[in-house]
């Protein structure tokens, strides 16, 4: 078991933890028998009490049961934003002992369908505005048969001053389209569903991963997989019923999640939700809501830091800042410190790990660092060439053991198997990225194995995106590529190959275009660069690696001129 950090362990928290035996939605009816009353979620000016959302989701589950005949261990796919429904949704399929597939709602039809044929799902809960890209996919063969959309509106005041987007504001539809149900009406019919049977040990939640097989794979993660980093991450932020968290991180995704949904949630306490990031009603949440806790990207703090009147705004509420996705600059952090007077405190994980393997401890954070082995977590450094452990400051593969660790990739046992290692008498999950720890056990992530782009703290894999680009009838060839942005952090540029009847008549922002309508606007390439042909190694293969090089030359004597 790796140790060399415990002296750094934050001095009133146990090194290892005893986890519940419970499931997901035993969290949740735990405080609402605790605090009916006190605030669950608001949103836009309005408040959801623990009582008043236990009831929506009871509602939910026994209209899943009942009416969509869901099942225990039957996938469920959520294709929502942040909002109230999103939370509702999640917890009524956990209620109905089902499992929650949480969908990107940037993604569009195509993708979709793969969601729906993998995870084998014929329920979707999702939003009156992504009715066009679920309606082609309704009531095929073996797909879904039963969709729930619902109103962003009716969880808002009506009377809020704050900004809203537009799509937030929108009436409720009076009558749902042909195929689907309003979620409004499947709420009020008040269903009660059957006895809670699931246990620490079933199928909780699904998040996809892609790699560099190019189709978005299921992470199984289990209610006790999920319990473990929510459960955790409380105790390391010091939630209680009085933390008020910013829910701004994409719930989706499992940093977002956890930190937005599934830890407040554990801990009684309240969490503000923004359905889409927007710099001036984030400062006046954090203001009138009095927001303790704020888990966000890179991106969202650079945009956040240059509102052009912050300081006209009280932040003092703010006493834990935190994230991951990518490192934090170093002279970003400074400046958030100076204007907030905090440290941005780093985490580093994965879907497989469900957020966080490491951490930096409150008390002694580290710039730029992955930070320590969390709760219950043996982390090594491990060097393939040589089939050995790494000791400090050497690079080596990040491997992880503890359990957050998911169980494997649905339905698919090859990349399972390729997923884990054997070390030291137990098995290691492979995180695919490089990095090293320093003498004082503290992991800094250095490089990736795996090709993966870093967008604003999306992971956009370039075999997904480089099959959707072999769509378009005058691609013969693609390669994808990532290249550096002042602002994401990484962007996405495509290296093209066209069909030489094509050649004269497609340009790049006629693709462009082309790949908005295909794929979730932060896949679409930004670049496009049009070759004669694409480099290969000697067996054949697109060289990959030497066009990303070059890339990056490229930006190197760009940024020195």
């Amino acid at each position: 078991m790796f140790n060399r950090h415990f002296p750094h362990w934050p001095a009133d928290l146990p090194k290892q933890l005893t986890l519940p035996r419970a499931s997901l939605y035993a969290n949740l009816q735990a405080s609402a028998a605790r605090h009916p009353a006190h605030t669950a979620i608001h949103y836009y000016g309005r408040d959801l009490s623990y009582a008043a959302l236990d009831q929506a989701v009871c509602a939910l589950a026994g209209w899943l049961q009942q009416h969509a005949g869901v099942r225990h261990g039957d996938r469920v796919l959520l294709y929502l934003p942040n909002c109230p429904q999103y939370v509702i949704g999640y917890y009524a399929i956990l209620r109905a002992d089902a499992v929650v597939v949480p969908v990107n709602p940037m993604n569009r039809s195509a993708e979709l369908a793969h969601y729906v044929e993998n995870a084998q799902s014929h329920v979707i809960l999702s939003a009156e505005d992504l009715w066009p890209q679920i309606a082609p996919l309704m009531h095929q063969a073996n797909g879904l048969q039963h969709c729930v959309l619902a109103a962003y509106s009716d969880y808002i005041h009506t009377q809020t001053d704050l900004p809203l987007p537009d799509v937030v504001r929108a009436s409720r539809a009076s009558t749902a389209p042909n195929g689907a149900v309003l979620w409004s009406s499947a709420l009020a019919l008040g269903c009660l569903p059957q006895p809670h049977q699931a246990g620490v040990d079933d199928l909780a939640v699904m998040p996809y991963t892609s790699g560099t097989t190019g189709k978005p794979k299921g992470c199984m993660h289990t209610h006790g997989s999920v319990q473990a980093t929510a459960t955790g991450a409380g105790l390391w932020r010091a939630v209680t019923p009085q933390t008020v968290v910013f829910g701004v991180l994409p719930m989706f995704h499992v940093t977002g999640m956890q930190a937005g949904m599934n830890t407040p949630i554990q801990y009684g306490a309240t969490s503000v939700v923004m359905t889409r990031w927007d710099r001036d009603c984030a400062a006046q949440l954090i203001q009138r809501q009095r927001i303790s806790s704020f888990t966000a990207i890179t991106t969202m703090m650079v945009d956040f830091l240059s509102h052009p009147h912050l300081e006209q705004f009280d932040l003092s509420s703010l006493k834990f800042l935190g994230g991951g996705g990518a490192a934090m600059p170093e002279a970003l952090a400074q400046k958030l410190h100076d204007v907030l007077g905090l440290d941005f405190v780093e985490g580093y994980g994965l879907s497989e790990t469900m957020a966080p393997t490491h951490v930096n401890p409150p008390q002694r954070p580290k710039k730029q660092c992955g930070g320590i082995p969390f709760f219950n977590t043996d982390a090594r450094v491990f060097n393939h060439d040589t089939a050995r452990e790494c000791g400090p400051n050497e690079v080596g593969e990040i491997i992880v053991r503890g359990p957050q660790v998911f169980r494997g990739y649905w339905n698919d046992p090859k990349a399972t198997a390729a997923a884990f290692m054997s070390w030291d008498g137990a098995m290691f999950f492979r995180t695919g990225d490089l990095g090293y720890y320093d003498a004082e056990g503290y992991f800094f992530i250095t490089d990736r194995l795996k090709r993966m782009i870093n967008a604003s703290g999306f992971k956009v894999w370039p075999a997904e995106v480089e099959a959707m680009l072999y769509g378009h009838p005058d691609i013969q060839e693609a390669c994808v590529i990532a290249t550096r942005d002042a602002y994401r952090g990484e962007s996405v540029t495509a290296v093209v190959v066209m069909k030489p009847e094509a050649r004269q008549r497609c340009t790049e922002d006629q693709l462009i275009a082309w790949a908005r309508t295909t794929m979730a606007a932060y896949k679409v390439p930004r670049v496009v660069r049009f070759v004669e042909a694409l480099p290969r190694t000697g067996t054949g293969k697109v060289f990959w690696r030497q066009l990303q090089e070059e890339e990056d030359a490229r930006m190197a004597q760009r940024d020195s001129t």
